[in-house]
């Protein structure tokens, strides 16, 4: 992708998380970038165009980041073999990776924002909030976990309980992190919470192997 595609994508993502998708034109969008639209329109067809790359580019990260850390990359219905093969460490390398991902990525914590902002007013806004940011990670955990637990790896619980127990401290300091001098450190308390959690839950069968 060329230079000026690649502003065209992050300057647009930067209004849209600032004044909400809806607010912001395409002119606004070329004004930022010292271009007419003409110029614009020469790389991207339209403003939905250019949310579309950005939703692209997004899912995009998320792939790559699951073959860098051998996790799961489609869903449980599509391809179930992944879950049953991935272990815990490398569900934590992924968690850890992926909070990174979006509180220091400027792309993704634009995003977020943006899905933060919409979620209440765009259906299709919350629908992708609801995917990449809430229901879709804890069903992803959910998955995992019941895995884990078929196989003997950890404890026999609830695994959307286990799931909500993964998950709901990496939302909550995906908050915190973004008012946070010190981001490291609230990743840090990411990976203590990761590390407990898996250590309370590691059957004694998985112990002693």
């Amino acid at each position: 992708m060329s230079n000026t595609k690649e502003n065209i994508l992050h300057t647009a993502l930067r209004l849209f998380a600032r004044d909400g998708y809806e607010a912001v034109s395409v002119s606004a969008i070329a004004g930022a970038l010292g271009m007419t639209k003409g110029a614009l329109y020469k790389h991207y067809k339209n403003k939905r165009d250019i949310f579309d790359h950005i939703v692209e580019r997004i899912y995009q990260s998320d792939y790559e980041s699951a073959v860098k850390y051998q996790v799961p990359e489609e869903t449980f219905d599509k391809s179930p073999l992944p879950y049953r093969n991935t272990s815990a460490d490398k569900i934590k390398d992924f968690i850890e990776a992926q909070f990174d991902f979006w509180v220091k990525d400027e792309f993704a914590c634009n995003f977020r924002k943006m899905l933060t902002l919409e979620q209440y007013r765009n259906p299709e806004m919350s629908d992708l909030y609801q995917k990449c940011l809430a229901s879709g990670p804890v069903s992803y955990m959910e998955d995992l976990c019941r895995e884990m637990i078929e196989r003997g790896t950890w404890n026999k619980r609830n695994p959307k309980q286990l799931a909500l127990e993964f998950y709901a401290p990496f939302y909550l300091l995906l908050s915190i992190a973004d008012v946070s001098p010190d981001k490291d450190e609230v990743a840090t308390l990411l990976d203590a919470h990761i590390e407990r959690i898996m250590q309370e839950n590691i059957s004694e069968q998985a112990q002693r192997e």
